[in-house]
């Protein structure tokens, strides 16, 4: 039998917004033995989801407020909760398994933890995140599908949402990192995930990202246009990360593939639309498709709406200019940001705030 700390802390991050059900196979407790200690797997469950400093913990525990620091800035470091720096002062708080957790193991990825997740992803996607009208993640159009098109909304915007941002980091994509140690390499760029604010201050403490200037930032995204990665930020109009994702890597979007209807599994406020008469059928968006949302007809490609998730990484390279983007009548404005995003789903999944 697990040792019950593992068994509990399992059921304490199942109660957070991102989620972590069990399994049959027991492979959510086994990822957790991996990356936790009994001590740090104790300690986490006592932790809020609001951030506090370490001697509102140690109160609440009847504990030595230094060692109470001490093990909350190493669990810290190693990406097992997160930390908040406002000012002088330091503050932890818990945090979901996925995004949060998962993403803080660039350092840790190792074989046994990659086979770990590789069997527990599609278990998270169908157990808890693919019957949620609200998503942690949203895609939004690559720049050229936008530039010249007034009515799009700022925040599907993407440069002008980095343009933003005070502080920005950049660090390799957890994914490929992944898809990599199992012996199946993307030949996609792997340092393109940016991060803004309080987590890119995270990622740069831990040393898990480097701390960029917004030009680089820019230049990032239009690396990541070119190589036909989909633009993947948080699920609100105030944006904490921008991930650049494939569908041969990325946890999300291999397992929204594999649907029926992929856009009915994402958040996005557009989708292709081809001009018949302009297209001469050259098959260029084919390749850059991370959903296999377009068909070759007789003479002309047809997007087929089910599957498009609206990533515009098909028109900027039609050379007959024969793609656009159109609204989706499904489409609803973010929430405004990551804590009515959290509020969201934590009602949806019926859970009450720890």
């Amino acid at each position: 039998m697990p040792d019950a700390a593992y068994l509990k802390l399992r059921e304490f991050l199942h109660g957070l917004p991102g989620g972590f059900p069990e399994t049959d196979t027991g492979v959510a407790v086994r990822i957790l033995e991996k990356l936790y200690s009994r001590e740090e797997a104790e300690m986490a469950v006592c932790l809020r989801e609001l951030p506090e400093p370490a001697s509102a913990v140690a109160e609440r525990l009847g504990g030595d407020e230094s060692e109470v620091a001490e093990l909350l800035e190493s669990m810290a470091g190693r990406g097992l909760i997160y930390r908040v720096r406002a000012g002088d002062d330091i503050l932890y708080m818990s945090i979901s398994f996925i995004a949060g957790i998962y993403e803080f193991q660039l350092n840790n990825m190792d074989r046994e933890f990659a086979e770990l997740m590789e069997e527990y992803l599609p278990h998270l996607f169908k157990t808890t995140w693919a019957d949620l009208k609200t998503n942690q993640f949203r895609v939004v159009p690559v720049n050229s599908a936008v530039e010249n098109q007034p009515e799009v909304a700022g925040y599907d915007r993407v440069r002008e949402l980095v343009r933003e941002q005070r502080l920005i980091s950049v660090a390799p994509c957890i994914c490929r990192k992944e898809r990599g140690v199992l012996g199946h390499d993307c030949d996609r760029p792997h340092e393109v995930c940016l991060s803004f604010g309080p987590n890119a201050q995270f990622y740069i403490d831990n040393g898990l990202g480097r701390k960029i200037g917004g030009e680089e930032a820019l230049e990032i995204l239009a690396i990541a246009e070119e190589s036909a990665l989909v633009l993947c930020p948080n699920n609100a109009q105030r944006i904490l990360n921008v991930c650049c994702c494939c569908s041969c890597c990325c946890g999300l979007l291999r397992n929204i593939k594999l649907l029926d209807r992929p856009a009915d599994a994402i958040h996005s406020s557009y989708q292709a639309s081809i001009d018949r008469d302009l297209c001469n059928c050259c098959g260029g968006c084919l390749e850059r498709c991370q959903m296999d949302a377009l068909t070759e007809r007789d003479d002309f490609m047809e997007v087929d709406e089910t599957r498009c998730i609206g990533c515009g990484l098909c028109l900027g390279y039609c050379p007959q200019g024969s793609i656009s983007m159109v609204a989706r009548p499904d489409s609803e404005v973010p929430p405004g940001n990551i804590v009515e995003t959290f509020t969201r789903i934590s009602a949806e999944r019926g859970l009450t705030t720890q």
